[in-house]
């Protein structure tokens, strides 16, 4: 059986990256917050001229109420037709954190 289970493990396709992982730190209190975005289920399509086409996602991140601050940080993310990160930028809250 573990014959058949190892034959089916090396035909099928390796898993590409699947999430986009980034960090905001909160302008209020400083806490920093990871956030995720699936980029197979999360991205919405952005139509664009002659086939140039973006994805987007908008996402509200809010820390876990450790330092009583409840603080909402909405991000907004596009990513061009690979998938691939072309812009971020913060709408409100907080900054990013490097890796």
């Amino acid at each position: 059986m573990s014959f058949f289970k190892n034959l089916m493990s090396a035909l099928s396709p390796k898993p590409e990256k699947r999430y986009y992982i980034y960090q905001v730190k909160c302008k209020r209190c400083g806490e920093v917050i990871e956030g995720r975005v699936d980029v197979d289920n999360d991205l919405s399509v952005e139509y664009g001229n002659n086939g140039n086409d973006t994805f987007y996602v908008r996402k509200v991140l809010m820390g876990d109420g450790s330092n009583h601050c409840y603080q909402q940080i909405e991000v907004s993310l596009k990513f061009d037709k690979k998938r691939t990160l072309a812009e971020k930028r913060i709408v409100s809250g907080g900054d990013f954190v490097e890796q």
